[in-house]
């Protein structure tokens, strides 16, 4: 498909741009790149533009891009939002479309990798389900393998230190097998374990397709300092391995931020690559800009290279209006903002361009939410100010530029703090109108997975946390629980929205949070900023981490913060944010079924929790005297009102707990379940995941208690059916245990985890037929799930069809090569058929990968026997009573 032709518009701006002042040397040398083919070793694949703010790197990338799209180059602009590698794709291809060339496989995957993702966080607690044949190990590393396979640990990020090759391929290998019951496609698994290695090569391959159609492909990455993070190994790879394929030798790449390349990682590529380094303007391109501006007055020249220092968006300002006078320029302290405002004749647009400063970003329908006039009119304003020598431009929306916005925010906060308020609070409320009616019809997982109703939310937290509403701070701090359930990514950006409305308001604390949160997020992922907000909160033992400053008091918990706590979790908000993500009691997780028994166990944190000392986290002494009446959830710092609503503080224990169930703490987990239930104790969804976990620690006597209770709150809550039938089979009750799966079955016919349990109580009742019929249901619905294959092999090899039955055994095995019950059930059954060798071969694997597996022991020891080596099937016989004794007890 040919480009688009060019608007009025576009051309008027392309001879705006010809007319570019300064960068000369780095536009030229960019310009001679796509002169010099890629076999030339002239040719640069890579430019990296760093400088301070204000020397203009954002100009001159856009300047590079419309030199390239001159050029016939199909280009891509990804700016500071994107968190993560999918997300930059997302916005390579629909820029890519609106030029002309869909990457059509591209945007089907990215669709799907979406759907995957969101279903996945069910999965994860099946994948760690212990079978009493010995699962493969490495459960206490799933969490952490599917935490970095979903996004919310970049790489392998901030878990990394914490897990050896072993413990991440074995965490992988169980998880990888939950998801593919779930979803039944190996593609599927992928996307969501690692969603580079299936998204980057297809993107490859469309761009080699492009590549037949463009001269070049040039793709820029704006705001490195904090993209980086995220899409820093990934480019790296791209453009120097073959891990993901070739790279087209026609693609071009540009990253922008303020600080040079990692050196360790990128020096040794200098031939490969250009370093642009950015410093104010040299006087000779001062004066050229100047020129252009009609600025030729020597006095004027000398002054503008006086006050500004040559940086580009102060020289650009000063010379605007042509002055002839350098009494006419004023004194750019503060960025220029007082001169601006001097150089503005219309006191009315004086007063625009300051108010159009408060939101982080613009369009037109914001702008209209700052300046109250008619449309016509606001079209017409909202045009001139596009054209300020401060405003950029990307994606339909206007940003000013730091060096001119944070003066602006400082000067309006000094001079009306009422009105800085009051305007503040307008644009929450115009975020809130439209984050309202965003959410109508659709429920909270829908609503956390769409990017502009995020957006939204965040813009509505920013302008409240700025109009300096009380409440805002307790609100936010909540709502970043649900965030982390979404990944590290999002949760980041609840973070920023902290560190953000904190410096331009001013507001230390609250900066504060973003900080700590931040650094957390970096630290230990998603549950160390988690376990931050529950030491906090006075709810948790644990070192002094907390935020500086906050003056924040420890000690008992206490019943007098749920009020107060209620109120700022109230205070502005509306709709699905403001409470649980699912109704409190209410079914969790009664959507599409699969494999995973606690599949409505979806949401992630970590950490241990216990009850709560007297230490003030913040204070530099260690302990804040505390009233006899206070409770440590329960403060003012500066004005603020910082307080977590009792459930809010239950949301934040419950996704602890999820994570430490997930890497197989599950004690540890309960004793968070504890403190959530004591703050929320009629939460159906809480005492289901106590009751699984009481149930994995064989504490059947509470399992029961608690998936009773569930139940009773909630008696369509099929993963609490489904977990107390599993409780039942285990003590042998298996009418009992088989009339709560037959429930949970009916709540969701096509819910696996149940169909395999009931098929479990089928062979202990001697219903074989009725137990295959289950299984071959399963493995219908999810064909490549590991755990079902290998349960249909045990049915058949019971059934005495065991070469049926060593082709579901090598199907789990090359599903889960580390499962260690399918190695030990295929041992066995190749005993049966003679294969007397292979079996011991198997047999000694399983017990490699599970050294207290006792069935695998008596298994061998029988082969032993038959081979007549009966010294070492006493041995093994032996070591099996033992351990069987000890598991018993």
């Amino acid at each position: 498909m040919a480009e688009p032709k060019l608007s009025v518009q576009e051309l008027l701006a392309r001879r705006k741009r010809a007319r570019f002042v300064g960068r000369g040397d780095e536009r030229a040398a960019f310009r001679a790149n796509l002169d010099v083919p890629p076999e030339d070793e002239r040719h640069r694949f890579l430019f990296h533009v760093h400088g301070n703010a204000g020397v203009g790197k954002s100009y001159l990338v856009r300047e590079l891009e419309h030199i390239a799209r001159e050029s016939g180059a199909l280009t891509a602009y990804v700016d500071e939002n994107a968190g993560s590698v999918p997300e930059a794709m997302e916005v390579i291809c629909r820029q890519f479309a609106a030029r002309g060339q869909r990457f059509k496989r591209l945007e089907r995957l990215l669709v799907r990798f979406r759907e995957c993702r969101h279903e996945a966080e069910a999965t994860l607690m099946a994948a760690l389900e212990p079978e009493p044949e010995g699962p493969s190990a490495g459960s206490t590393a799933v969490a952490r393998a599917g935490l970095v396979g979903l996004g919310m640990v970049p790489g392998v990020g901030a878990f990394a230190a914490a897990l050896d090759a072993g413990q991440l391929a074995r965490g992988a290998d169980r998880l990888r097998a939950g998801l593919s019951a779930r979803f039944g496609s190996h593609e599927d698994v992928q996307l969501v374990l690692a969603p580079e290695s299936v998204l980057t090569p297809v993107l490859l391959d469309e761009l080699s397709e492009a590549a037949s159609a463009k001269p070049w492909t040039v793709l820029f990455f704006d705001g490195y300092e904090r993209t980086g993070a995220v899409l820093d190994d990934w480019l790296y790879d791209v453009m120097t391995t073959d891990r993901y394929g070739p790279l087209p030798a026609t693609v071009v790449v540009v990253t922008a931020g303020q600080l040079p390349l990692d050196a360790a990682r990128w020096s040794a590529l200098a031939d490969f690559m250009r370093d642009v380094h950015l410093g104010p303007f040299t006087e000779a391109e001062t004066r050229g800009l100047l020129a252009e501006k009609g600025v030729l007055t020597e006095p004027v020249v000398e002054e503008v290279l006086r006050l500004t220092g040559g940086l580009p968006v102060l020289v650009s300002l000063l010379a605007e209006n042509a002055p002839a006078d350098p009494a006419e320029l004023g004194d750019p302290s503060a960025t220029a903002v007082e001169w601006f405002l001097k150089r503005v004749p219309d006191r009315a647009r004086q007063a625009i361009a300051l108010a159009c400063a408060l939101p982080r970003r613009l369009n037109a329908d914001v702008f209209r939410a700052v300046v109250d006039c008619a449309e016509e009119e606001s079209d017409a304003l909202y045009g001139w100010l596009r054209g300020m020598p401060f405003v950029g431009e990307r994606g339909g929306r206007i940003q000013y530029h730091d060096v001119v916005r944070a003066p602006m925010l400082r000067l309006q906060r000094s001079e009306s703090p009422q009105t800085w308020a009051e305007r503040q609070l307008r644009l929450a409320s115009a975020y809130r109108d439209w984050r309202t009616g965003a959410e109508a019809g659709r429920d909270a997982e829908e609503l956390w997975a769409d990017e502009t109703w995020r957006e939204l939310r965040l813009s509505e937290s920013y302008h409240l946390l700025c109009a300096g509403e009380r409440r805002a701070l307790s609100a936010v701090l909540a709502e970043f629980a649900d965030a982390c359930d979404q990944g590290e990514s999002v949760a980041g950006r609840w973070a920023r929205v902290l560190v953000d409305a904190g410096q331009d308001a001013d507001a230390e604390p609250v900066a504060q949070w973003g900080r700590k949160l931040s650094g957390a997020l970096a630290d230990g992922g998603t549950a160390s900023a988690l376990g931050l907000l529950l030491r906090w909160a006075g709810y948790d033992r644990g070192p002094s981490a907390g935020v500086q400053g906050t003056g924040i008091g420890g000690g008992a918990v206490g019943r007098g913060s749920g009020a107060a706590g209620r109120g700022a979790l109230a205070s502005g908000r509306g709709g699905v944010v403001s409470g649980n993500r699912r109704p409190a009691g209410g079914a969790a997780g009664r959507g599409r079924g699969g494999s995973g028994g606690p599949a409505e166990i979806g949401e992630s944190g970590g950490g241990a929790t216990s009850p709560a000392g007297g230490t003030s986290p913040g204070a530099p002494g260690g302990r804040v005297p505390q009233r006899a009446d206070a409770s440590p959830n329960r403060h003012t710092e500066h004005g603020w009102s910082v307080a977590l609503a009792p459930e809010a503080v239950a949301r934040v224990a419950r996704g602890r707990a999820l994570a430490r169930g997930m890497r197989g703490e599950h004690r540890a987990a309960v004793a968070d379940l504890n403190l959530a239930l004591r703050l929320t104790p009629d939460d159906a969804r809480i005492l289901a995941v106590r009751g699984e976990y009481h149930r994995v620690l064989r504490d059947r006597a509470s399992a029961l208690r608690d998936l009773d209770r569930a139940v009773e709150l909630d008696p369509a809550h099929r993963f609490a059916r489904a977990s107390r039938g599993a409780v039942h089979i285990a003590r042998g009750d298996f009418d009992t245990a088989l009339a709560d799966l037959d429930r949970a079955l009916e709540l969701d016919p096509d819910y696996g985890w149940a169909l395999i349990r009931r098929a479990r109580v089928w062979r202990e009742l001697g219903e074989q037929d009725l137990r295959l019929a289950d299984l071959d249901r399963a493995l219908a619905l999810h064909p490549d799930w590991a755990w079902a294959r290998c349960e249909r092999g045990d049915a058949l090899r019971g059934a005495g069809r065991d070469e049926d039955a060593l082709a579901d055994y090598d199907s789990a095995l090359a599903l889960d090569p580390r499962y260690a019950s399918a190695h030990a059930s295929r041992g066995a059954c190749l005993a049966n058929l003679g294969r007397h060798d292979e079996a011991l071969a198997d047999l000694d694997r399983a017990l490699d990968l599970n050294p207290g597996y006792p069935w695998a022991l008596r298994q061998r020891a029988a082969v032993h026997r038959r081979l007549g080596d009966t010294a070492r099937a006493a041995a093994d016989e032996e070591r099996a009573d033992r351990l069987s004794s000890v598991n018993s007890s």
